[in-house]
C-alpha cells in the first residue's frame, strides 16, 4: 500500500474538531431537519464540482457497477443520517443527541462481523455491554425530564447505525476510488435523495433569511468538507474502527460548545453516562489493534 502523504491521524483530529460544530449549526437553524440536511449536501457537492469537473470526471469511466452500487447505497444512508440525527436534535440536548450519534464503534461491530465475518471475544461483548449501560444512562437522564427527549435519544441512535454503514461502504470503495471522486458522487446522491425526502414532506426550500444560509453554508464547510471528507480521505490507509474512535470524542466538543453558544446546561447523568460509554467503547477498540486498510 501506498505510503500517506499527511499523517491520517492528523487529519482525523481536524475531522473532529470540525465535525463537533454541526450540532451547534442546526440547533440555531429553525429549517427543518430535511431542508437542512439538503443544503448541507447539496452545498457541499456544489463546493466539489469544479475540483471534479477538472481532474476527475474522466474516473467515471473506470468506476465498476458494484462500486457504484456501494456508492449509492452510502449516500442514501449518509442522507437519512441526517435526517434522523437533525430530528433528534428538536426532541433532546446536543450532548445526548451527540453523544449517542457517535456510538459508531458499536455498530461497527457489528457490521464486521456480519460483512467480514471478524471473531467476537468475550471481551468485545463486556465492552458493549459496558456502552450500552452508557447510554441507557443518558437516556434515562432525559426521560426523567421529558419523554419526548427519549425519542430524540432514539432517532440518535439510528443516526449512529446508518453512519456506521456508510463508513463500512466507503472503507471498501476508497480502496479504488479517489477522494474527490467518492466524496463528490456520495454526496451528490445524497442530496438527491433528500430532496425527494423534502417533496414528500412538503417542506419548503426557500425563501430563509439570511442567518439561514450562513448555517446552511457553514454546516457544508466545516462538519462536511473539513469533517466528513477528511474521514473519507483517511478511510484509504485507517480503519472504520480507528475512524469511530476518534469520534468519540466529538461529544465533548459539541458539549463545550452548546454550553457557550446556546447556553445549554449539562446534567449529571449525561456526564456519567456519557464516561461510561467512552470507557466501554475505549475497552472494545483496545482489543483491536490493527488500525490499517489492507
Amino acid at each position: 500500500m501506498e505510503k500517506p502523504p499527511i499523517n491520517p491521524y492528523i487529519l482525523i483530529f481536524i475531522g473532529v474538531i470540525s465535525v463537533s460544530t454541526s450540532a451547534i449549526f442546526v440547533k440555531l437553524s429553525s429549517a427543518p431537519a430535511g431542508v437542512i440536511a439538503f443544503y448541507r449536501l447539496f452545498l457541499s457537492a456544489l463546493m466539489l464540482l469544479p475540483f471534479f469537473l477538472t481532474k476527475h470526471r474522466k474516473e467515471l469511466k473506470s468506476i465498476s457497477s458494484k462500486d457504484y452500487i456501494l456508492m449509492t447505497v452510502a449516500g442514501i444512508f449518509l442522507a437519512f443520517h441526517f435526517i434522523l440525527w437533525f430530528e433528534s436534535l428538536h426532541y433532546t440536548s446536543v450532548a445526548s443527541s451527540t453523544v449517542l450519534v457517535t456510538l459508531q464503534p458499536l455498530f461497527a461491530f457489528i457490521g464486521t462481523y456480519i460483512i467480514y465475518k471478524e471473531k467476537i471475544t468475550a471481551k468485545m461483548i463486556i465492552s458493549g455491554i459496558v456502552a450500552i449501560t452508557g447510554s441507557v444512562i443518558i437516556s434515562w437522564g432525559d426521560f426523567n425530564v421529558s419523554k419526548i427527549a427519549l425519542w430524540g435519544d432514539i432517532l440518535a441512535l439510528v443516526a449512529c447505525a446508518l453512519i456506521t454503514g456508510y463508513l463500512l461502504f466507503g472503507q471498501t470503495v476508497r480502496k479504488r476510488v479517489t477522494l474527490v471522486t467518492y466524496t463528490f458522487l456520495v454526496y451528490l446522491i445524497s442530496a438527491i435523495t433528500l430532496f425527494f425526502y423534502v417533496i414528500v414532506n412538503n417542506e419548503t426550500l426557500f425563501p430563509y433569511p439570511s442567518i439561514e444560509w450562513l448555517y446552511f453554508f457553514l454546516l457544508a464547510l466545516l462538519p462536511t468538507l473539513l469533517g466528513h471528507s477528511l474521514f473519507n480521505w483517511s478511510l484509504k490507509w485507517i480503519s472504520t474502527n480507528a475512524i469511530s474512535m476518534a469520534i468519540l470524542f466529538e461529544p465533548v466538543g459539541a458539549t463545550i460548545l452548546a454550553y457557550y453558544f446556546l447556553e445549554e446546561k449539562i446534567v449529571w447523568t449525561q456526564i456519567i453516562g456519557g464516561t461510561i460509554v467512552l470507557f466501554g467503547l475505549t475497552i472494545f477498540l483496545s482489543k483491536r489493534k490493527n488500525t490499517s486498510v489492507d
